[in-house]
């Protein structure tokens, strides 16, 4: 491969389940139906189960985590199959074809490990009952849910970076739905020995572990249901396994016998048919097998909507007795209310605003009027700023007029707006950093299709729908809190107008809202983050094959500004938004907002300023330029 180019195959054809046109249409009906009923069913389980308090126990945990995987185990790869019905075009990129079975790959791990630590969670329930709470502690909990997203990170990178090594220089028509490691092996023309049984042994122990773990906990289980000498209790302890059973039996049965084999005598039709049943077919019977047989559930999810239909009936009953629009304006508090501090706090923030401001917008019209910098990377660098820039300009012209004022007080429609528009700002800028993540991959991993793929047109719509998105997050919340009566206090524990604090004062149901905002905030950090991991790890790995040290340290510098923003913007506001209302500190909220609304937004320009040759040098010589006499 050495006198040849190894990237020629730059996309793959996915055949598809069938080549026969009159059965498009049946199959993008009944597929788009699955879908829904996969994303609508594991959706409400995942919100019944946070929703109701009797369901906080460890085994619902799991469940919920079981109900995630399935959710986005479907959102891989159906999407793109009824796109591919309804355009005709069954074309899938190179990467988008190893981003797809690296997620595929770390699902279906993660899942078979949660699949084990369910057994184990059922073994203790049933083999030492008086020890359950004391044995399946939250933290332990946690750590097995961790440790299973691990393994499965841990074993989808490892085949990702096998499949990086590998070229593609012949046929590229995948004879599937979605792209599976045997057939990429199939279509490489390298030598594949060292990465099939890499594979398989992977494979191999990843089933035979979680296997073995799962029949040891029935073992266990077996003989002390056998112990027991009520029929009664005997029936109640299979009960509570038999959903466990029934699942793990479907799921291990079919990815076992699809994948423990190499590439040799992978079977194609046989493959597809199974896929079939544990892509689309389990996700939605793991929801019905849960929901049917689980009598807990089913009871939560009738109280949930009884509790639904007599909080709008007080709600109504009580706007019909009380005027609903009592409260007129909020009172912000501010970061503290000692008087001696608010000259000082007055002080850094002026300064902090006005480094931010000058050096965002100072960063924006270099820019913009140097032509050297006139490139994808410092077009979403000069967005940012811009984002930055008005981020700040939200809400410190505020702050700072309130340390002066006796009475912090902002209308109730002043205070949504502000909330509305910080909300989209901070959600836009967590897009835009994913985006720049996707640039500097293209840059490094495939520095001469950059410019092709890189486009002017392909900048502004990844812009653009980063401004969507925050938009769309922002409304969701701002709808939920207009919905919302504050009839009640008014006084919020913050400098600015932020969704916690606001729920907090409302007199209305607000379980909904805390729900949506734990939804939409986690699905973000997990979807961005997930971008910035995966194109980092192609980076990582192009960095590794470079043999100059001069160009290793040359690429990683051209990566150092933005993994200190992405380390510095995602760790704040995850940290602030990612965690139920119950643990929420109004000291803690208070001390990471300040960084991530003011110190980020001044650090940014600073940190791609100090760390960016190209941008010093555009700075010298616009100076150089003012010196210069006329």
């Amino acid at each position: 491969m050495a006198g040849r180019n190894s990237s020629v195959v730059t996309e793959f054809i996915l055949l598809g389940l069938t080549d026969s046109p009159e059965l498009n249409t049946v199959l993008f009906v009944l597929f788009l139906v699955i879908y829904l009923i996969t994303a609508a069913g594991n959706g409400w389980v995942m919100a019944l189960i946070l929703a109701s308090a009797q369901l906080h126990s460890p085994k619902y945990f799991f469940l919920c985590q079981l109900a995630f995987l399935d959710f986005c185990y479907s959102s891989v790869f159906i999407p793109k199959m009824l796109v591919n019905y309804m355009t005709g075009q069954t074309v899938i990129s190179y990467l988008g074809c190893l981003l797809q079975y690296s997620f595929v790959s770390m699902l279906l791990t993660t899942e078979c490990f949660l699949l084990a630590a369910m057994a184990y969670d059922r073994y203790v329930a049933i083999c030492h009952p008086l020890h359950y709470r004391g044995l399946m502690t939250p933290t332990l909990c946690i750590y097995l849910v961790a440790a299973s997203y691990l393994l499965g990170c841990a074993n989808s990178l490892t085949h990702l970076r096998s499949l990086l090594s590998l070229s593609f220089c012949g046929p590229n028509v995948i004879n599937h739905y979605f792209c599976d490691i045997p057939l990429l092996f199939q279509l490489s023309c390298s030598d594949t020995q060292y990465s099939e049984v890499l594979f398989s042994v992977l494979s191999g122990a990843t089933s035979v572990t979680t296997f073995l773990m799962v029949v040891s906990s029935y073992l266990g289980i077996l003989r002390t249901v056998l112990k027991a000498h009520s029929t009664r209790n005997i029936y109640k302890a299979f009960s509570t396994c038999a959903s466990h059973l029934t699942v793990v039996t479907l799921f291990y049965g079919t990815v076992i016998f699809t994948y423990l084999g190499t590439s040799s005598r992978y079977q194609q039709d046989r493959a597809k048919i199974l896929s079939v049943f544990y892509t689309l077919l389990l996700p939605i019977l793991n929801l019905l097998i849960y929901s049917v047989r689980n009598t807990e559930a089913k009871e939560a999810m009738a109280r949930v909507i009884m509790r639904k239909i007599f909080a709008r009936l007080q709600e109504k009953n009580h706007m019909a007795d009380v005027n609903f629009t009592i409260v007129t304006e909020f009172m912000l508090l501010g970061l503290t209310d000692r008087a001696e501090l608010k000259v000082f706090l007055f002080v850094l923030f002026m300064l902090i605003y006005m480094i931010s401001l000058v050096g965002n917008l100072g960063m924006l019209f270099l820019i913009y009027t140097t032509p050297k910098l006139q490139t994808p990377m410092y077009h979403f660098l000069s967005c940012m700023s811009f984002v930055d820039a008005c981020c700040s300009s939200v809400f410190a012209p505020q702050m700072l007029l309130n340390f002066f004022v006796e009475w912090n007080t902002i209308s109730y429609s002043a205070c949504i707006v502000q909330f509305f528009f910080l909300a989209s700002l901070l959600t836009t800028e967590g897009l835009l950093l994913a985006a720049m993540a996707y640039d500097r991959y293209m840059a490094i991993v495939n520095p001469l299709l950059y410019t092709v793929a890189m486009t002017k047109i392909v900048c502004v719509a990844l812009v653009i729908g980063s401004c969507v998105g925050g938009v769309i997050n922002s409304l969701t919340h701002t709808i939920g809190l207009l919905k919302l009566s504050f009839c009640g206090p008014n006084v919020i524990h913050h400098f600015f107008c932020d969704l916690p604090p606001l729920l907090k004062l409302s007199c209305s149901d607000t379980s909904m809202n805390e729900l949506l905002l734990l939804i939409f905030t986690s699905v973000i950090a997990i979807i961005t983050f997930f971008t910035v991991m995966i194109s980092y790890v192609f980076i990582v790995a192009a960095i590794l094959r470079i043999r100059s040290a001069a160009g290793r340290q040359r690429a990683f510098s051209t990566c150092a500004s933005h993994l200190t923003a992405v380390t510095l913007f995602y760790g704040s506001v995850s940290f602030s938004y990612i965690q139920p209302s119950s643990q929420y500190s109004l000291e803690q909220e208070k001390v990471v907002s300040v960084f991530y609304t003011l110190v980020i937004p001044m650090l940014n320009p600073l940190i791609y300023s100090l760390r960016n040759k190209e941008v010093k040098d555009a700075v010298k010589r616009a100076v150089e330029m003012k010196c210069v006499p006329c």
